[in-house]
């Protein structure tokens, strides 16, 4: 292996202690994301569910979830559970409420689809989350 070679290779190495848990948490979110925009998608367009009642059953889904695999993959946390399960999901349901404005604004009042909505207002819940998260939830 060259120098520049283990030069790259270090850097990664770098990066990936730096941000190792904002990636995990980016892809566990992923998993939850997924879960959540079918859910959604299955309550509102096949079950013909309210948007907002199918949002909020979707999202517990996706925070349930989420809350579990960062719980055991990400931050290695399992002391406290409930207390951290209390935290983290009072943070998603901030996300549930910002998503619930987002579809009241956009869908009911100026006519946006509201699977736009839903799929445009993920990543900014996101970004929050993980920082609302990892201080308080898992800090």
């Amino acid at each position: 292996m060259t120098t520049a070679e283990r030069g790259h290779r270090d850097r990664l190495s770098e990066l990936w202690t730096r941000y190792r848990s904002f990636v995990l948490y980016q892809l566990i979110g992923v998993t939850g994301v997924l879960l959540d925009l079918v859910l959604f998608l299955v309550l509102y367009n096949v079950v013909g569910m309210h948007e907002q009642i199918a949002t909020a059953i979707s999202t517990s889904a996706g925070i349930t979830n989420n809350f579990l695999l960062n719980s055991y993959l990400n931050f290695r946390k399992r002391d406290g559970m409930l207390r951290r399960f209390a935290r983290f999901y009072s943070v998603g349901l901030l996300g549930i409420a910002l998503v619930a404005v987002l579809l009241l604004v956009f869908h009911t009042w100026l006519g946006v689809d509201a699977n736009i909505v839903k799929v445009a207002s993920m990543p900014v819940v996101a970004v929050v989350q993980f920082f609302l998260n990892k201080r308080w939830s898992f800090g």
